[in-house]
């Protein structure tokens, strides 16, 4: 009985999990498309199927779906580049992969990608710092890769270099729609290696990927 039990706690928590995971997905798609404020609770039941407010059952207000959704994001890409950075021999291995993450990230959730850069002022203040620390992380990791590639180039130059390769990268939700994925990846992690490489000091010792 016990057991029985066990396993209808475990399959309820899964069920909700992906019925959050559902919204969630859902929810991206209309943001990225509608912007924040063009959708309501009963947009985003009927995008799933369900009552606008039996959504509540999962999630408390709109403003905490968008704070889920992208605190996730952030912790997905903070995770995933520093275990794909740890991994990797050498900083031009490690730079290859952090590229080819964000790449596939960018290419497989452009909505997110759209929502992530236009809503984050709609997020409670709270979450907002949260996800603003995991950003710096991320962005923290590719600087402290491409410092071990080019040591002796300034800071300010490599991080100049990390911002505008983000901005080459973020920007499939537009660029992706003009070509098959197989070419946007290739030009893309092309493109992202010329822009941080173009940041390392001539003869500064360090090794151009």
């Amino acid at each position: 009985m016990r057991q029985n039990h066990q396993e209808e706690s475990t399959g309820t928590r899964r069920r909700s999990a992906e019925r959050r995971q559902e919204i969630l997905d859902a929810a991206a798609e209309l943001f990225a498309a509608r912007g924040y404020h063009g959708v309501s609770i009963e947009d985003l039941g009927r995008a799933v199927g369900v009552s606008g407010p039996a959504l509540y059952r999962h999630f408390r207000n709109k403003e905490a779906v968008l704070a889920e959704m992208l605190l996730a994001v952030s912790e997905r890409l903070l995770t995933e580049g520093t275990a794909r950075v740890a991994a990797a021999e050498g900083p031009a291995a490690a730079l290859d992969a952090l590229i080819e993450w964000h790449v596939e990230f960018a290419l497989s959730k452009p909505a997110l990608i759209t929502v992530h850069d236009r809503e984050l002022d709609n997020v409670p203040e709270a979450e907002r710092r949260t996800v603003r620390r995991l950003q710096r992380r991320y962005v923290e990791e590719w600087v402290a890769v491409a410092a071990r590639i080019a040591p002796h180039t300034a800071r300010g130059r490599l991080l100049a270099a990390t911002h505008a390769a983000f901005g080459l990268l973020n920007s499939t939700p537009h660029s992706a729609t003009n070509t098959d994925l197989a070419t946007m990846r290739t030009l893309l992690a092309t493109m992202a290696h010329a822009a941080l490489s173009s940041a390392w000091e001539p003869n500064n010792g360090g090794t151009r990927p």
